[in-house]
């Protein structure tokens, strides 16, 4: 025990090295020799990225360092990376680059890298050769020996690149997350399904789950610290359970973690179709802190592109799924992803995805122009179409989703809804933001709110992207 924190021991990380990393951090903050150095944290990419990102600002903070806003100010600096999408990748590294000037005006500042995009070796490389600025990187199988890395920088003074490691799970690292209504619940990590379009399986590694009970006794810790949204966290949660040789599988999850006291709501992220089931659906409809908000995404309408994709069911299986949860939450809120011009798609396979989001009519979507990963199979795809053929595509489906949603957004007028406050807005009519149950941004006034609440309110007006809502006495 240490600070409060339990250490406890799972899979690959045993009690002693954990308590090894808990001795650099007592060594690391003897360097800072009483004095509060300052740490930045940039995180780009998913909700797993933030999630890893609270727990290396835990780990700083237990070494003694305040965080802050500014990099001119900061004594260490740190941007955890996404390899997702190409876009991501040119971000971080256009961040780092800006940095070479204030390493040169300040030599002893730390650049640290972490992350997805830091796990491969093309990366290592560049990092290596063409920024000299960066003192450290390590890669996603890496963050729970930070501190130990963050030493061997700070009295070595030479740069240290370490994406070694195996899949671990590493319980009782310390958590540094943002104040507010909402926290992120990593349930499990990794990814077992190798979609041909995606790098995340070569970066996080292969699916480990984490014991129900860690992840009960981490709920009930959010809870009691205030938190009212909890987002249970995976990259397929729907295959939550299948490595830990017990009978207990997502669905069973939900049901203990409903069971805990308390008022708040349980969203989760992200479902793989493949593995989700009428089990799934019965126990959100049965679990009244699980909100009714499904996020399952079906990247596209056309069978033959799923093949190719790798994805592992068809748009009707897909469609009976949708019917399925619908059938049980009638009132459910559906959101998915899309992947336009994966290589090799027609512009009949586009009309299919259209017609699938035609029929189906989610609440929302997010919407993506393919971007080829290095090293995934679907990289080295031929493929015909030309952009302008992809962009005009992706305007099509963009106009035909804004008709949908503002359709959909209108039928909310005059209800009243269940919000959770959970920040401030920019205007000042609406001064305050809250989400529905089904996860709608709504824009609230009215007396006495707080942040952190769950009021009643009454929808007054709506726009394609957002709720107004007046709160009830």
């Amino acid at each position: 025990m240490r600070g409060g924190i339990e250490l406890s021991t799972q899979k690959n990380v045993s009690e002693q090295q954990l308590q090894t990393q808990f001795t650099y951090i007592d060594a690391v903050a003897r360097l800072n020799g009483g004095k509060c150095p300052k740490a930045y944290t940039h995180t780009f990419g998913c909700q797993q990225n933030e999630a890893d990102t609270e727990r290396i600002r835990g780990m700083l903070h237990e070494m003694g360092y305040e965080m802050t806003d500014s990099t001119e100010e900061a004594d260490f600096i740190l941007f955890n990376t996404c390899a997702v999408r190409e876009h991501a990748e040119d971000r971080a590294f256009g961040n780092i680059g800006a940095l070479s000037h204030l390493k040169k005006k300040r030599p002893d500042v730390v650049i640290a890298l972490c992350g997805c995009m830091a796990q491969q070796e093309k990366n290592v490389e560049k990092i290596k050769k063409s920024y000299p600025q960066v003192n450290l990187l390590f890669g996603t199988h890496a963050l729970w020996r930070f501190p130990s890395l963050l030493y061997r920088v700070l009295t070595d003074r030479k740069r240290v690149f370490d994406i070694g490691g195996e899949d671990d799970i590493a319980e009782g690292l310390p958590v540094l997350r943002a104040k507010g209504a909402k926290a992120w619940l990593s349930i499990m990590y990794g990814c077992n399904n190798f979609c041909t379009y995606c790098i995340v399986p070569y970066v996080r590694g292969r699916e480990r789950s984490r014991y129900p009970e860690e992840i009960e006794k981490e709920l009930r810790e959010l809870v009691a610290a205030g938190y009212r949204e909890i987002t249970l966290l995976g990259q397929n949660v729907n295959s939550y359970g299948k490595d830990l040789g017990i009978d207990v599988d997502f669905s069973d999850l939900l049901r203990r973690l409903n069971a805990v006291p308390g008022d708040f709501w349980l969203r989760f992220m992200t479902s793989h179709p493949k593995d989700a089931s009428p089990k799934l659906f019965s126990a959100m409809a049965e679990c009244d802190k699980v909100a009714k908000q499904l996020h399952l995404p079906f990247q596209s309408g056309s069978d033959e592109i799923l093949r190719r994709m790798n994805r592992r069911y068809t748009a009707e299986h897909y469609k009976s799924l949708i019917a399925d949860a619908r059938e049980k939450m009638p009132d459910i809120t559906l959101s998915s992803d899309i992947i336009v011009g994966f290589p090799g798609e027609t512009d009949e396979d586009f009309e299919q995805t259209l017609r699938l989001v035609q029929d189906t009519r989610f609440d929302l979507l997010f919407t993506f122009l393919y971007s080829p990963r290095t090293g995934t199979p679907a990289a080295s795809y031929e493929d015909n179409a030309s952009p302008q053929d992809k962009q005009r595509r992706f305007e099509r489906l963009l106009k035909t989703q804004d008709d949908i949603v503002a359709e959909k957004q209108a039928a909310y007028q005059g209800k009243t809804l269940r919000l959770l406050v959970d920040g401030a807005a920019k205007g000042p009519d609406y001064p305050y933001t809250a989400r529905t149950e089904g996860n709608l941004l709504v824009c609230v006034r009215g007396e006495n709110i707080q942040i952190g609440e769950f009021i009643q309110a009454e929808i007054e007006k709506t726009s394609l992207r957002c709720l107004f809502a007046v709160k009830k006495s």
